[in-house]
């Protein structure tokens, strides 16, 4: 019985133990329609015909008032290493963003070491154009989609948004004009895969080492795209983070910001990967705020 009191107490303590910099100095005045209630479609597969592998989403609409016929939509991304985990991790997340009138469509993409690097950009960016074709039917407003994700998700929705504000290399032949985000919300980024000592998870998804594929790295990292024309990101990471250390997160911040792109940075301090995951709960609610202030009315 004791730990069923202590483990509220716990969450109590953790939600305290944050560091928010770059937070907005005044509350904003934008909002988005709030429901109660949203409708879902599940296993909608969103790549064409002809793709590798049939991958699926989940779209989570929001009941909201008729008069809101075009609202913002969300890319949900999940983790797992580039090669592991499913959609319904994100499901409580994408709930979360239909109930504040936000369209969350949570997908799955093909896993490394079956599918390397560009394979799972290239699906996010299937993903995007989807979405765009679907966007009359579910009232999407295409200049207010941001992404989502957490790890490796989070590593995705960065790239992709970093790719089309670039317009390069990368950006070809399934991005474009239909990749872009108007803002990232990123957890527990993976932004330079340099960083990695060569690690199973980051070979297997590169095709090789730091050595052998250098090239690879530089494409895939995160940090090696940032222009002024990115969309403004929230980061959120744990100071404990043993898998994805905080530095990925504090020089990405950095960077962006040395950029002039608006980027704030939520630390949740004496947690770990996994367990930033888990107690999300603040950061979660300073990530919906960031969501209200760039996509809100």
């Amino acid at each position: 019985m004791r730990s069923l009191w202590l483990l509220p107490l716990l969450l109590f303590v953790l939600n305290g133990c944050t560091t928010y910099i770059n937070a907005p100095d005044t509350p904003s005045t934008a909002t988005l329609p709030q429901t109660d209630s949203f409708q879902v479609y599940e296993n909608l597969v969103y790549t064409p015909s002809d793709w590798p592998e049939a991958l699926r989403a989940d779209v989570y609409l929001p009941d909201t008032p008729a008069r809101a016929t075009k609202r913002p939509a969300a890319l949900v991304v999940h983790g797992g290493g580039w090669q592991g985990r499913s959609k319904d991790d994100m499901t409580d997340i994408a709930k979360r963003l239909a109930c504040s009138g936000i369209v969350a469509v949570n997908v799955t993409y093909r896993f490394a070491p079956q599918y390397k690097f560009p394979a799972q950009l290239h699906d996010m960016q299937q993903a995007m154009a989807w979405i765009h074709e679907n966007a009359s039917a579910w009232g999407i407003d295409t200049s207010r989609i941001a992404g989502v994700g957490y790890s490796s998700g989070a590593h995705l929705v960065s790239l992709l948004a970093l790719v089309a504000s670039e317009d390069g290399e990368l950006n070809q032949p399934y991005g474009g004009e239909s990749s872009k985000l108007a803002a990232v919300v990123s957890g527990g980024t993976p932004s330079n895969l340099f960083k990695f000592d060569d690690g199973r998870l980051v070979v297997e998804f590169l095709g090789g080492t730091r050595l052998e594929v250098p090239s690879q790295y530089a494409q895939a990292s995160p940090m090696e795209h940032i222009t002024g024309n990115a969309p403004p990101f929230f980061l959120f990471h744990g100071t404990w983070d043993s898998l994805v250390p905080v530095d990925h997160a504090r020089d990405f911040h950095t960077a962006l910001d040395d950029a002039g792109v608006d980027s704030e940075l939520y630390l949740l301090r004496y947690r770990g990967h996994i367990t930033t995951f888990l107690t999300r709960g603040s950061a979660m609610d300073a990530a919906m705020a960031f969501l209200r202030r760039e996509l809100g009315d």
